[in-house]
């Protein structure tokens, strides 16, 4: 098993928790960090169906086999009526981390233990590993480019699997059964082409109604879809930062796919050097730049504090991050040589007063394809494999 950063802050939550919800895609590596982490508690699956259904019918005797040791329960959105007398008995008994859930599914798990677990537990997100934790595997990614088409599942490092068969598995799995679970779709055929444009637009901004007109569905349907990907922890939307001039920014929110393996599967890229030559190498890129970071925040167990800022007369950071110093603009680049255009919007906002008193931008960073940091003018050149210390 690669050691997984959020353990620490795993072991803390339930010392000071009587309830721990762990979230994250499928697949992720829920099971075996809880396994893991909580080897003195049973472990019970609520996939099987006979399970579900006695932890539905009976929910005391089922939880009372386990007594106040307590549990861990796997895919706890298999039976959310357990969340009632879960919340009596750790009431009644005071004892910390007795029980340990996790779940797939984002907004129907956080809503229902929100309601029923309100002050009683602490919720984390697990996402696939960051580069941080790929690179301690027994056979890191050779470059770049096999790190980003390879993506961040531990299956594919813990175990000898081909990494286009076992992405192409993982999808056609996820539309057959996550789906299903999530929403009503008639047509997964449909689905699965809709799965396959949005994964074509990874790192743009959201346009329902372009999607809708290539799918053909109304860009209703095409919302909803979309929020199916993010419930499943498949994307998620960089919000854009508003700050006090309004007038001038674009106000629509940005998508990136949370893994770039499935991307790369999604769009036929079957190797890291048709990626590396890939027209989509730079969005796709930037989704995985968007991705780390986002596990940079959820490993700490705090709320991701990321945004993206557009103006109008198209001055643009690809993400703007809450560090202590302030809102930082950070920009993304694909190319593995640094160059003059890498800093043009950095010149440009420093030079605006309005602008560069609410952004950090004199302390600026540049995420970048290549090996070699640099600083220029106070912007921090940072290459893919060290964002860790970003």
């Amino acid at each position: 098993m690669i050691p997984r950063t959020l353990t620490a802050v795993l072991r803390q939550r339930a010392a000071s928790n009587p309830v721990v919800t762990l979230l994250g895609p499928r697949q992720s590596g829920k099971t075996t960090l809880c396994k893991a982490t909580f080897s003195d508690k049973a472990y019970v699956s609520l996939e099987p169906l006979d399970t579900r259904d006695y932890a539905k019918a009976d929910p005391r005797g089922f939880l009372d086999q386990f007594g106040d040791h307590g549990v861990v329960l796997d895919e706890i959105q298999n039976a959310p009526e357990l969340l009632h007398y879960i919340q009596d008995r750790v009431d009644n008994n005071g004892n910390m981390g007795q029980y340990i859930l996790t779940g797939s599914q984002n907004l129907v798990i956080s809503a229902k233990v929100s309601q029923s677990l309100a002050g009683r537990t602490a919720i984390l997100t697990l996402l696939p590993l960051s580069y941080t934790e790929i690179s301690q595997a027994a056979t890191p990614p050779a470059n770049v480019w096999e790190a980003v088409w390879k993506g961040g599942y531990p299956r594919l490092y813990n175990q000898a699997v081909a990494p286009e068969e076992w992405l192409a598995d993982y999808i056609l799995t996820y539309l057959q059964r996550d789906v299903r679970q999530l929403v009503n779709v008639g047509n997964l055929d449909q689905f699965s082409r809709f799965l396959q444009l949005s994964a074509a637009h990874t790192a743009q901004e959201v346009n329902y109604t372009t999607l809708g007109n290539d799918v053909g569905l109304s860009h209703n349907t095409i919302r909803t879809w979309s929020s199916v990907l993010q419930e499943s922890f498949l994307t998620a939307t960089l919000t854009p930062w508003l700050g006090n001039i309004r007038k001038r920014l674009v106000k629509t929110p940005k998508q990136h796919f949370l893994d770039t393996g499935v991307v790369c599967s999604l769009l036929g890229i079957s190797n890291p050097e048709q990626l590396r030559l890939h027209p989509l190498r730079g969005a796709i890129f930037e989704s995985w730049v968007v991705a780390e970071l986002h596990k940079h925040y959820l490993n700490q167990g705090k709320k991701p504090g990321l945004y993206h800022y557009r103006e109008n007369s198209g001055l643009e950071f690809d993400m703007l991050m809450e560090t202590p110093e302030g809102l930082t603009p950070i920009e993304i680049k694909s190319a593995q040589t640094i160059n003059s255009e890498f800093f043009k919007n950095f010149t440009q906002a420093a030079s605006r007063e309005e602008l560069a008193t609410q952004l950090n931008v004199s302390q600026g960073k540049i995420v970048y394809a290549g090996d070699t940091p640099q600083t220029r003018h106070g912007v921090r050149v940072i290459p893919w494999g060290q964002l860790s210390g970003i």
